[in-house]
């Protein structure tokens, strides 16, 4: 193999595939990026068996091949040479080593052959799609955020994305949720989605996803089958498995009859609730709520550092509630709203809250409260 590439071009791919990439790996062939010459294109993989990105790009071949070579040493090489640079990258003889050149720098690197590098192969998909990649990426931020950490409940790792009818007209919509949280997203389901099994994305996938979508042109093809996804980003192809278990019912946690209902300015909650959280302990970081006629008391009681209360005007006319939350959650929720307000429905103490920008908004998010 022997092509010559920008820099330029081969850092950004060698960027887009070698995240994929662990940095400890039980697996050699694992820790390398596949580098593939032919037809004047050069084509680069990473894999960690879970989720593959591949990316193509023009470069002048002058003898087509394949080989591997460590993923992050090559980026780490190719991100210090000087910008304007071509690269060379050549595979010298049979000992397994690829050479780097770029104007008087050299680099051997040891290889491992392209026939030990593994392929995620995807196998049937039955269902293809295309969405805009502003809406991709409207799902996927929205949400993102509510992803739940805990490996026991692995099914809650990652993104549910489905279809479903919703008062005669068919939406797509993205759920996370950790238990103590919840966000929902909806959009426009393409006509071809229709009927499509319900999948949820892997936390890592979804972080892919996000970095890759800005550069992925105005549509992003979609393939799935119940077991694997293929997002096509621009020159970005990324194929990952699916988490193999059911998402929980989360409309069960959706409350329907909370009858109080609290509009606030968004910039200025938000504010007030980093405020006082500043005096919280690390651990519980719960906030309370006192809502009274038109006004909001927030307040932090903290033995080992003190207290702090604010007070905003606010829309509120209903009975009076104490409530609790989780000040971190609060400010979550808030920065994903787009309206310059917020709008609170509550019931009780004990009972989960709805959050939205107004009624009706496509982005609903429920949140459990906290004792304080």
């Amino acid at each position: 193999m022997k092509v010559t590439v920008e820099r330029s071009a081969l850092l950004k791919s060698l960027g887009h595939v070698h995240r994929v990439v662990e940095r400890r790996n039980t697996i050699p062939i694992l820790s390398n990026v596949l580098i593939r010459a032919e037809a004047g294109q050069l084509s680069l993989k990473a894999t960690d068996l879970d989720l593959e990105v591949t990316e193509s790009f023009a470069a002048d071949v002058g003898q087509p091949g394949a080989t591997t070579v460590p993923a992050h040493v090559i980026y780490e090489i190719v991100r210090k040479l000087p910008d304007g640079s071509q690269v060379s990258l050549e595979t010298t003889g049979d000992v397994g080593q690829v050479l780097i050149r770029s104007g008087r720098s050299r680099f051997n690197l040891q290889s491992l052959p392209e026939t030990d590098f593994p392929d995620l192969a995807t196998g049937d998909m039955s269902h293809r799609f295309s969405l805009s990649s502003v809406e991709l990426k409207r799902l996927i931020e929205k949400t993102q955020f509510a992803i739940s950490t805990e490996e026991t409940r692995y099914y809650l790792n990652g993104i549910y994305f489905h279809v479903m009818d919703v008062g005669g007209r068919a939406v797509l919509r993205a759920v996370a949720t950790d238990g103590h949280r919840l966000a929902r997203v909806e959009s426009e389901a393409p006509a071809a989605a229709v009927g499509m099994p319900g999948v949820i994305i892997p936390r890592k996938a979804v972080a892919e996803i996000i970095k890759l979508v800005d550069d992925a042109g105005d549509e992003v093809e979609i393939e799935l089958s119940s077991t694997k996804i293929r997002l096509t980003l621009g020159a970005v192809v990324l194929t990952s498995k699916l988490i193999d278990g059911t998402f929980p019912d989360y409309q069960r946690v959706i409350p329907v009859g909370n009858d109080k209902q609290l509009v606030v300015d968004k910039a200025e909650f938000s504010n007030a609730v980093d405020r006082v959280s500043t005096i919280s302990s690390e651990r519980g970081r719960a906030v309370k709520l006192s809502l009274a006629e038109r006004r909001l008391t927030l307040s932090v009681t903290n033995p080992d550092s003190g207290s702090a209360t604010e007070e905003i005007e606010v829309d509120y006319d209903a009975a009076a509630l104490d409530i609790g939350f989780n000040a971190r959650y609060l400010l979550d929720i808030a920065g994903q709203l787009e309206g310059d307000t917020a709008l609170f429905r509550l019931a009780d103490p004990g009972s989960p809250t709805l959050i939205q920008d107004r009624e009706g908004a496509p982005a609903l998010y429920v949140l459990m409260p906290m004792r304080v």
